[in-house]
Order: C-alpha cells, then structure tokens, then sequence
C-alpha cells in the first residue's frame, strides 16, 4: 500500500523541466515536416500524388541515419563532458538544423538540413532517457513514462497548431522557424549555472573511451539484449508509421484538408499523452511486461481494421484508441530491459536500445511510401502497423515467458 500511494508522488526539479522541454521540442521538431508535407513538396517541386511518397520518406530516412551516428558517439561525449553539457549542446544543434531547414531552397539543401538536425536529435534521443534515469534511478518506470509523454504533447501541440497555421495559408517555413526558436528554453535550462544540487550539476568525472568501448561490448555480447534491440526496432516502427503519414494520409484520401490531417495526429497524439502520463503515474516496476505485451495485442486489433476506415470521425477515435495502446512502447521496453540486464551500464544500454528504436522509424517510415508507391497508395501501407505491433507482443511475451519458466525451475 505505502509502495502504491508513493508511486503517485513524482517530484521534479529544474532538470526535469529541462528533460520535459527536451522530449516537446525533439517530438516538435520531428513532426512539423511530416505534417507540412503536402505543402512542402508543392513548394519545392516534387508531388506525393505522383510518386513523389517515396522522397517524402527518404526525408526521414536520412534524418534516421544522422541520428544513428550521432547516438553512437553520444557515450563517448557524455563520458567526457556530461549528460547534461552534451545534451545541452545537442539541443542547440537541433534547433539550428531546424532553422535551415525552414531556410531550404531545394528538396536536396532540405535533406542536408535535416541531416545536421539529425545530430541534434540522435544525441537527445540517446541521452534524455538515460538522464531521467540518473535524476531517479528509483521507479524510473514511472518517470520515464510520464517524461516520454512531453514527447506526446510536443507531437499533439505541434500537429494542432501546424494544421491550423496551414489551414491559414501560413508558411510552412515560418511553423518550422517557430519549433526551432523553442530549442532555447531547454538549452538555457541545461547550460546555465544553477545552485540547485544534483551530481548532474557539478563537473562530469572523465570516461576513459575504452571504459565507454567496454560497456558497449559487454551489452552487445549479451544475448538477451538482442531480443529488447528487435522489441524497440518494431515498437519504434509502428509508432512512426502513423506519426509520420497520417497527415498526409488523411489529406490525400480521406479530408482533403491540412487541418484535419493534423488533427488525426492529434488524436493519436492524445491517446499517447493519456497513456504515458497514466502510466506514468500508476504503473509499478514488475508489471512493465504485461502492460507492453497487452497494449501491443491490443494495439494489433485495432490497427487491423485501420485500413477499411473511410469516416473521419471513426477513424479520429480509433486513432485516439491506438495512441492509448501505443503510449507504454518506447519508454518501458527500455525501463523493462534494466531489470532484465541487471550487469549492464543503464546509461549505454538506453544508446543502444535508441540505435534499434530510430533505425525503426526511419526504415518503416520510408517502406511505407516505397509499398504506397508500389501498391497504390498509403491505405495498403498501413498493414505495416500491426505486423510490428504482434511482433512487438511475440518478442516481449516470449521474454515474460523465459522470466516465468526460470522462477519455476528456481521453485
């Protein structure tokens, strides 16, 4: 009972706020494209409608492997400057790289700014999670579920508003400007001196980067480790399949209208808030597994019938639906994955996971347009959604059922 009634007391300190305004402008930053998409292809020359879906996924595609790489030497970075001073940095970088995309003449200078965005981002997705982690190495199950929900939000704010500005005849240029200028307040919140007391405060002690190599090896030798590595390559799929095309989706077969593309991806957006800020407030560390095998079954029903739905407003409401089973995903799996790799360095295996998650993104992002192109458009596409989700439930089921059979062998 006493376990119960503390994990609905989080507390949060000005790195938490840092952390959460890392998650918003990261989720902003992702999205803003995506859903300015239409407008964005129109205004530099290639067209979704006449085989163009195939660029329009290999933006993110290349955005992916910029963020690859940068997650890689994210380690190497924090053991020698910090969590906290790398990822301050990172996010400067990102909120530059959104600026020149908002400056991009061209679809190819357009790609290169994404590519240094890229970096930004692969650094913040590399060590956000691991930073929430130092800040409370006790019921991190709890905070990084309600910490990942500014990712939500920032993706809700984010699709809401740039629908509503496109639906104006505003610039996709100047909505994208906007996101970028919103980098500052996490920046000045995780580089400026501060007298609150935190070991993430004081000055880093230096990793040696054979010490960093070493913990990389150690995981990746670990066979288990693989089976979390393929958990986050689906669960990151399946989420960005929707995160990514809905907009253009429903403005090309369904509404026809910048809005209410963004408006699609703020319901789901919203299922995701509700989730990862519910869970985040009651969920207890040991019922991680069934909450991520459960919601992926149930994510898989829903997502089933995704394809058939023509009404806007059922296919608002199951996208809410969908959000709710897809919120749990990417935080837990990686909070999950601690306890079942107890010998392991949290900090290196939450890069690592990262490097599994985004790789997900970016290659189901870009085979959905590459099976629309093929198949006659995006609706056929959507099946992807699903096979990574009973995927996802497969891969953490089996593991529950390892968990199982060792306790009553141990009996």
């Amino acid at each position: 009972m006493n376990s119960e009634h503390r994990s609905c007391r989080l507390q949060f300190g000005r790195f938490d706020v840092a952390a959460f305004g890392c998650f918003f402008v990261y989720a902003s930053g992702t999205v803003v494209l995506p859903v300015a998409l239409v407008a964005l292809a129109s205004d530099l020359g290639f067209s979704l409608f006449e085989g163009g879906l195939l660029a329009g996924g290999a933006l993110h595609l290349g955005r992916t492997l910029s963020m690859v790489v940068a997650m890689l030497a994210c380690g190497f970075a924090a053991g020698a400057r910090g969590k906290r001073q790398t990822l301050g940095s990172a996010m400067l970088l990102l909120g530059i790289g959104l600026a020149l995309c908002a400056l991009a003449p061209t679809y190819g200078i357009l790609f290169v700014a994404l590519l240094v965005a890229g970096i930004g981002e692969g650094v913040v997705e590399g060590l956000a999670t691991p930073f929430v982690q130092d800040l409370h190495p006790e019921d991190s199950g709890q905070y990084l579920n309600f910490s990942h929900s500014f990712w939500s939000v920032g993706v809700l704010f984010t699709v809401l508003l740039t629908g509503a500005l496109l639906a104006q005849q505003v610039s996709w240029r100047l909505i994208t400007a906007g996101v970028a200028s919103l980098a500052l307040l996490p920046v000045l919140l995780l580089l400026l001196p501060t007298k609150e007391f935190h070991p993430l405060a004081a000055s880093p002690d230096r990793l040696p980067w054979r010490h960093v190599m070493g913990q990389m090896t150690t995981i990746l030798k670990t066979p288990r480790f693989w089976l979390f590595f393929a958990a986050m390559f689906v669960a990151g799929g399946g989420e960005f399949c929707l995160t990514y095309w809905l907009a253009s989706f429903i403005q090309m077969d369904i509404a026809g209208s910048a809005f209410a593309g963004g408006a699609g991806v703020a319901c789901f957006a919203g299922g995701m808030v509700l989730g990862r800020m519910g869970w985040g407030l009651w969920i207890s560390q040991h019922r991680l597994q069934p909450l991520i095998m459960y919601s992926a079954l149930a994510g898989t029903v829903l997502s089933l019938s995704l394809p058939s739905v023509s009404h806007l407003g059922l296919l608002m409401l199951m996208l809410f639906l969908i959000g709710v089973a897809t919120a749990p995903f990417w935080p837990s799996v990686q909070s999950y994955s601690v306890g079942r790799l107890p010998g392991a360095d949290t900090t290196m295996l939450f890069i690592l996971l990262s490097c599994a998650g985004v790789p997900g993104c970016g290659f189901f992002a870009w085979l959905m347009g590459v099976v629309g192109n093929w198949g006659g458009g995006l609706r056929q596409a959507f099946y992807l959604v699903p096979i990574c989700y009973l995927t996802l439930a497969v891969l953490i089921g089996t593991d529950g059922w390892r968990v199982a059979r060792s306790r009553e062998k141990g009996a």
